[in-house]
């Protein structure tokens, strides 16, 4: 396996360290192995902007290997948005260009006296200042630094304004718009005064325990995911082509999650995309899915179209039907350096709140806040990223704008984060999973609300219920849970809908492990709860978990009109299938046994 490399920003020092190789057998990669790693270095007392918070960027055991959907890496740390456990997936083609230069992961910490930028070119390691680059875009800093070091295959990942103004809700970008988006890490690195993170590697030969072996396996598994419906789908509409589907159950939210119907969804889908404004796909590294939009405007150029998230933020929840606008608004996110689902859900919280009476132009600086006015939103898209006026509130994001005008109830976020666009009265799986989700409310720790529509893994026992079902799929989210958190550690797409029988041996053949299927889910699980235990000593409790008062009230229209959530009884099975105390919300002494966890050091 690689060496992790560690920067210590203000002293200029720089070391690689080795993972032990039984923290890698038990954690695997990603986001797993990451919770180990900073598991003694996450305090309640750390404060995630400090020098002494760490920031972690880390591979899988599968990144740059050209196999399914596994171009991509995590961003870990304690979340500026959260104060909790924070990681952020990303794909691009910077994850397998740092494995190419020999490292597995990038340690950060402490902070530069001014602004600089980290260069890796294989063993050549140099901190650069990014003086010259502070207050660019995050586009503008990447064909930047690429100009300034004149080396074809650089890829960079930077942070934007928002970023360097510490917007909790500030996210790192690379490639084409793609975005390790929530839970503020963006701030996290900003704080640090590092503008960007450029890679160039060499060596394409990656350390794997039987490379023939894994090299059959790979082109079944591409073979496989080039036939796949799915697959296909998210080919030709990408991630918007669900829009349709999901305003028809009730599950798209419309007017900050309190309309359950959006008209005018035909306007905004990936269906409308495809047929008038896409200009190709594009792909992160060696995928043969290739969901990336490409789309032309009126103006002629080509720009990157947005996802699903991008698509509900900025359109049905502030009743907004212009396809175009929403192109031009989650750009405008990107260059700015924020999280699209966070910045339209906080957007939307001001938006109720003016409706409301709570907010008025006097807080706004005479600015109305009217449903689908998109010159308003543009407005506040750059207050927010240079926290100017009122944007200073909207940068701190929804929980703390509500509580700031005695609205706490009013925001929909759990555990600080914004809740994603996949809503649980639709998929009543989603409940659950954005209530115990490790980062706050987050859709990709589990994406159950497809399971929801019907996409069960019998062979790991993940079976089908009713999207209106209630306690009896508890046992259910969970199983799930853990096997999204295993797609996490090895870093694979989501979208990379193989046979988990595939899956397992593509694990053992690059890393030399002997895994059975119930080994793999056990890992999920040791590292779901590994991060809970981080969660616990950073101040969560189970009163934490809980749903915002808007999703708990039934919609008067739509494919889930009349629907309440009965979530005190899904969370109470929840707690059960998991081994969890219901009082304290700890794993119970024999479920720490179970997976090894009852050794781990114990931390002030």
């Amino acid at each position: 396996m690689l060496p992790i490399l560690k920067v210590h920003l203000g002293a200029g020092r720089i070391e690689r360290l080795e993972i032990p190789r039984a923290w890698r057998e038990n954690f695997l990669g990603g986001a797993s192995l990451a919770a180990r790693l900073l598991y003694p270095f996450l305090t309640a007392s750390l404060d995630p902007l400090s020098p002494q918070a760490p920031l972690l960027f880390l591979t899988g055991p599968l990144t740059g290997t050209a196999g399914p959907a596994v171009g991509r890496f995590v961003v870990c740390g304690k979340g500026a948005a959260t104060g909790l456990w924070a990681e952020s997936n990303c794909g691009g083609f910077w994850g397998p260009e740092l494995r190419f230069a020999g490292y597995d992961g990038l340690w950060i910490e402490g902070r530069a006296e001014e602004p600089v930028y980290l260069l890796i070119q294989d063993n050549r390691v140099e901190i650069r200042s990014a003086t010259h680059l502070w207050g660019l875009d995050t586009y503008q800093t990447q064909e930047q630094i690429k100009a300034e070091v004149g080396q074809a295959g650089l890829h960079v990942a930077v942070i934007g304004p928002a970023g360097e103004r510490g917007v909790r809700f500030a996210g790192i970008y690379c490639d084409h718009g793609r975005t390790a988006g929530r839970t503020g890490l963006g701030a996290v690195m900003g704080a640090r005064n590092l503008k960007a993170i450029a890679v160039r590697g060499t060596n394409k030969t990656l350390p794997l325990f039987d490379a023939g072996r894994y090299a059959t396996l790979r082109s079944q598994a591409n073979r496989w995911l080039r036939q796949d419906n799915e697959a296909q789908v998210l080919h030709a509409l990408g991630t918007a082509g669900a829009a349709n589907y999901a305003e028809y159950l009730g599950a798209m939210p419309a007017r900050y999650y309190h309309q359950g119907s959006f008209p005018d969804v035909d306007a905004i889908s990936g269906a409308t995309m495809s047929e008038t404004i896409l200009a190709g796909q594009s792909a992160c590294h060696a995928c043969v899915i290739a969901c990336g939009r490409v789309v032309r405007l009126e103006d002629g150029q080509k720009r990157k179209g947005p996802e699903y998230e991008t698509i509900v933020s900025f359109g049905p929840n502030l009743l907004n039907p212009d396809l175009a606008s929403i192109v031009r608004l989650g750009e405008l996110c990107d260059r700015y350096g924020m999280d699209t689902i966070s910045a339209g859900n906080t957007i939307g919280l001001a938006f109720h709140l003016f409706e409301q009476g709570r907010i008025t132009t006097q807080e706004t600086g005479g600015l109305e806040l009217r449903w689908g006015d998109v010159a308003a939103i543009r407005q506040l898209i750059r207050m927010t990223a240079y926290r100017e006026g009122f944007g200073d509130l909207l940068a701190e994001g929804s929980r703390r704008l509500a509580e700031a005008f005695g609205a706490a109830g009013e925001a929909v976020q759990v555990n600080g984060l914004e809740v994603a666009c996949h809503d649980p009265r639709g998929v009543s799986g989603m409940a659950l999973v954005y209530a115990t989700s490790p980062r706050g409310a987050c859709h990709n720790q589990s994406d159950y609300f497809f399971v929801d529509w019907g996409h069960v893994q019998p062979s790991l026992g993940i079976e089908y219920f009713s999207r209106h079902a209630g306690a009896e799929k508890a046992a259910n989210v969970a199983r799930h849970q853990d096997w999204r958190t295993v797609f996490n550690a090895m870093v694979m797409c989501l979208f990379a809908n193989i046979e988990p029988a595939l899956q397992v041996e593509l694990i053992n053949a690059a890393c030399g492990l002997n895994w059975s299927l119930e080994e793999m889910m056990l890992a999920g699980e040791r590292a779901w709860n590994l991060k809970r235990l981080i969660n616990l000593r950073l101040g969560l409790r189970r009163e934490h978990e809980k749903l915002p008062k808007a999703l708990l009230q039934p919609y008067a229209e739509g494919g889930a009109a009349g629907y309440v959530i009965p979530f005190d009884e899904m969370l109470q099975v929840y707690y059960q299938a998991r081994g969890w105390d219901w009082q304290s919300g700890a794993p119970l002494p024999q479920t720490l046994r179970r997976l090894g966890l009852d050794h781990l050091e114990e931390i002030e």
